[in-house]
């Protein structure tokens, strides 16, 4: 109730932006200035300047990767080709970091579940629509779930209020599409915390086993639209996607908000276009139709909903 009172009294009397601390000029529900919304740039941006993602998770492929991918014929990661994911691809927004990681802070520690619903859900629903021309009309869509203490404490989803945010917008901007949110088919059945602070293979362990389909013939013969926040080394996804599999789906896919790039392609990029030794070619083609799509939502997006 205090976090919904605060963004009420925040529409209606603009005081200082939540994350530059500037004073707001234009009302924002969420309490965020619009040069800090700005900021906030979509990862295909920087993937066209400075690096090339996997096909399949996303991950950003530096020199070296880049190199041998083109070698091989291949547009996937190293990970991906030794061991690959459960899920079909998976997609996100933005790389988590500056206002992005600033913004899903916002929501997830701070409670301002605005941010959701006026900001990042738009951004989710434009990751989404990478997806238009690979996925089936019909889909099941699961945010990640929460172990129940967890969400008692922070009294919310962050991935169900995104999920839910990103459904309504496309169901405005594709109607031709069938997406069935569903909160009760995918459990969390461990407490997994802190996985940020472990390495990738001790995640992959420590999530054996964390989840659970609580209604196979929900999702037995149907695509699944897995989504979440943030995606880092894709462990809960695939976790997650093999479960959803066991139980009959017919296919994962996966979309997040946010994407945690590694520190060296990061590095790289600080240096700046003109200094970066990023490899770059034409190696992903872009789907038909698909840059068209963006850029209709986009515009979409821009003119409010």
């Amino acid at each position: 109730m205090g976090g919904t009172a605060r963004d009420v009294v925040n529409a209606v009397w603009p005081g200082d932006c939540r994350l530059c601390g500037g004073p707001m000029i234009a009302i924002s529900r969420a309490g965020v200035c619009e040069a800090c919304v700005a900021r906030v740039e979509a990862q295909d941006q920087l993937a066209e300047r400075f690096n090339v993602l996997c096909t399949r998770c996303g991950d950003a492929l530096g020199m070296e990767s880049a190199r041998f991918a083109a070698a091989m014929g291949t547009t996937e990661c190293t990970m991906c080709r030794l061991a690959p994911p459960e899920f079909a691809r998976a997609v996100a927004y933005a790389e988590y970091d500056g206002e992005t990681r600033e913004l899903l802070h916002l929501l997830k520690f701070n409670g301002v579940r605005s941010v959701a619903g006026h900001l990042l859900g738009q951004h989710l629903a434009r990751a989404i629509l990478k997806l238009e021309h690979q996925t089936a009309r019909d889909l099941l869509v699961i945010p990640v779930p929460l172990f129940a203490a967890r969400e008692r404490s922070r009294g919310f989803n962050q991935a169900q209020l995104l999920a839910e945010s990103a459904v309504k917008h496309l169901r405005k901007l594709r109607r031709q599409w069938k997406l069935d949110l569903n909160t009760k088919v995918l459990s969390r059945v461990k407490d997994t915390h802190a996985l940020f602070s472990i390495q990738p293979h001790e995640r992959r362990r420590n999530l054996r086993g964390a989840f659970r389909v609580l209604n196979a013939d929900a999702v037995r013969g149907r695509e699944i639209l897995l989504v979440d926040d943030i995606m880092t080394t894709g462990a809960t996804a695939r976790e997650c996607a093999r479960v959803l599999l066991r139980a009959g789906a017919e296919k994962v896919w996966v979309a997040t908000v946010a994407k945690a790039q590694p520190e060296s392609v990061k590095a790289l990029r600080a240096k700046g276009p003109g200094e970066s030794m990023i490899a770059r070619w034409d190696a992903v083609p872009v789907q038909k139709g698909e840059a068209q799509a963006n850029r209709e939502a986009i515009g979409t997006f821009r003119g409010g909903s």
